[in-house]
C-alpha cells in the first residue's frame, strides 16, 4: 500500500474508531453534534466532501423534520446495524471510496462507479403485472462463485456499496453469506417482502450491513392489484420483523399514474413512518421488458407533481424521499453509466435498470476491462443529455441519444423493449410523443422551481 493510501486508510480507521465511540454511547443522538464536528475535522482536505457534510450539517440544523428524522435513526437502529452504516456506508463508500476510485481515474482514465446494482436471479416467486423479471430458470442465475468475483474484483477498486436487484434478491439464500463475508460493505436488496421469517431478521439484524427496500404499489387495494392477493399484508409483516430488531429499511415504489395519489399521500406516509421505514425511492413506470406499455407511465403534469410532493415530504415530514427522476438537477442529469450501472442475470453490463443495452458480459472479463469501454464513456461524455436537467433520461426525454449512443458504440439490446426502442418505427413514435408533450411542463418547472440551473458540476461523472 503506497503512503497517500496508508494516510488514508488511517484517517478513516481512526474516524471509524471514534465516530462509533459517541454512536455507541447511553444517548447517542445528543452526541451527533460532536460527530459532525469529528467527520469536518478528519475530511477538511476533501473540498467536496466538507461542503456536503456542511449542506447536510446545516439541514439537520435549521429543518425541524430532518433533525428528527437522523435522531430517530441514530436513536432508534440497532447498535450493530448503525455501527455498519456508519462504517460501511459514510466511511467506506462514500468517503475512502471517493478517494479511492478518484486516483484510480487518474492513474489510469478508467472511470468507476460508486454503486453497482446487481440482478443475481431474474427468478421470482411473483408475478407482477409490467416487471421486466419474468419467468427464468436457477440455471439462469449468477453462480455464488462468478458473484463472489464481482464484488470482490468491485471492492478492490474502491466500490463498497451494492444494490440487489432481480427478480427477487431472497430467493437466493446464498445471497446472506455473500453480505456476511463482505462485511465491510452496504448492501441494498429490493425485495417485494414476502419470504421474511423471523429467521431472515435475526440474520439481516447479526449481518448488520443489509438494508431492505421493500417494493409497495400503495395501500393493500393497490399493492395486491398489481402483485397478487395477500402480498400486502406479508410486506407488512416483514416491516415489523424489522422494526423489531432496529434493523433500517426502506420502501421503493414504481409509480404510474394509477396509483401517484395514493403513494404519495400523508396517509400513505405516515402508515410507512409508523411502519418503522425510513425512506422512499420513487421511480416512473418505465416501458421495459417483454411487453412495454407508455399507456399507465405519468402524465407529465403528474410527473411535475411527483417531484414537487417528494421535495415537500423531504422538508415536512420526518422521512427522506428520492424522486430518481426529478432529483436529476441537484445530480447533474442522468447518473447511469457515471454513478452506478446494472449487471444482469446474464452478467451483461447495462448503464440503467431500465437502459436495456450493453457492450461487454463479466463471463470470463474482468469488471475493470467493462468501465473502459466506448459505450460508457460516451454516456458520460454526452452528459447531460439536456441543458434542463429535468428530461435527464435517454429514453424517454431524449430519445434521439440512445439510438445515437448504440449505433456508435455497437451496444446491444438486452431485452425485448431496448431492442424495439431502436427497430420499432411505432414505439419510437410514442417514445418520442412522450417526450415531446412532457417538454413544456419541464420548462415551465425548470425555470420555476430550480431557476434554470442545476449541478452542471456533477454531470460528467
Amino acid at each position: 500500500m503506497k503512503v497517500v493510501e496508508l494516510l488514508e486508510k488511517t484517517a478513516k480507521d481512526t474516524l471509524v474508531k471514534s465516530g462509533l465511540k459517541l454512536l455507541n454511547s447511553k444517548e447517542p443522538e445528543k452526541s451527533l453534534d460532536k460527530l459532525f464536528a469529528l467527520v469536518k475535522k478528519t475530511i477538511k482536505k476533501d473540498k467536496d466532501s466538507l461542503e456536503k457534510v456542511e449542506r447536510v450539517e446545516e439541514l439537520y440544523n435549521t429543518n425541524p423534520s430532518i433533525h428528527e428524522l437522523v435522531t430517530g435513526i441514530v436513536k432508534d437502529t440497532n447498535r450493530n446495524c448503525m455501527n455498519k452504516f456508519f462504517t460501511n456506508f459514510f466511511a467506506n463508500a462514500a468517503w475512502y471510496g471517493v478517494p479511492k476510485r478518484d486516483k484510480f481515474l487518474n492513474d489510469t482514465g478508467i472511470k468507476t462507479p460508486f454503486t453497482i446494482l446487481i440482478s443475481p436471479s431474474m427468478r421470482c416467486n411473483l408475478r407482477c403485472s409490467g416487471c421486466y423479471a419474468s419467468s427464468y430458470s436457477k440455471e439462469d442465475d449468477i453462480p455464488k462463485e462468478e458473484l463472489d468475483r464481482i464484488i470482490k474484483e468491485a471492492r478492490d477498486l474502491g466500490i463498497y456499496y451494492f444494490i440487489i436487484l432481480g427478480g427477487e434478491p431472497f430467493i437466493n439464500d446464498y445471497m446472506l453469506d455473500l453480505y456476511e463475508k463482505y462485511n465491510d460493505c452496504m448492501f441494498t436488496p429490493f425485495s417485494n417482502g414476502t419470504l421474511f421469517t423471523e429467521k431472515v431478521a435475526d440474520r439481516i439484524q447479526k449481518l448488520g450491513n443489509v438494508i431492505p427496500m421493500f417494493s409497495l404499489e400503495g395501500f393493500e387495494e393497490e399493492t395486491d392489484k398489481r402483485r397478487g392477493k395477500g402480498i400486502f399484508k406479508k410486506v407488512m409483516h416483514a416491516m415489523d420483523l424489522l422494526k423489531e430488531r432496529g434493523v433500517l429499511f426502506g420502501v421503493s415504489s414504481a409509480t404510474s399514474r394509477n396509483n401517484i395519489d395514493t403513494v404519495t399521500s400523508d396517509k400513505f406516509i405516515d402508515m410507512l413512518i409508523e411502519k418503522g421505514a425510513k425512506m422512499s425511492w420513487y421511480f416512473l413506470y418505465m416501458p421495459v421488458g417483454k411487453k412495454p406499455d407508455t399507456s399507465v407511465m405519468l402524465k407529465p403534469e403528474q410527473r411535475i407533481y411527483l417531484g414537487e410532493r417528494i421535495r415537500e415530504i423531504r422538508n415536512k415530514k420526518p422521512y427522506f424521499t428520492i424522486d430518481f427522476f426529478n432529483d436529476a438537477p441537484y445530480v447533474g442529469g442522468c447518473i447511469a453509466g457515471k454513478f452506478y450501472c446494472h449487471i444482469n442475470s446474464e452478467e451483461q453490463v447495462e448503464p440503467c435498470i431500465f437502459a436495456h443495452f450493453a457492450v461487454d458480459n463479466l463471463k470470463g472479463k474482468k469488471l475493470v476491462d467493462v468501465f473502459k469501454s466506448d459505450f460508457f464513456r460516451e454516456l458520460r461524455n454526452r452528459q447531460p443529455y439536456n441543458r434542463n436537467l429535468l428530461m435527464p433520461c435517454m429514453m424517454i426525454d431524449n430519445t434521439k441519444q440512445i439510438r445515437d449512443i448504440v449505433k456508435k458504440t455497437g451496444a446491444k439490446p438486452t431485452d425485448e423493449g431496448a431492442r424495439m426502442m431502436l427497430e420499432d418505427p411505432e414505439f419510437q413514435k410514442d417514445l418520442d410523443n412522450i417526450s415531446k408533450d412532457f417538454r413544456p411542463y419541464a420548462e415551465k418547472a425548470w425555470k420555476e422551481e430550480f431557476h434554470s440551473t442545476g449541478n452542471y458540476k456533477m454531470s460528467k461523472g
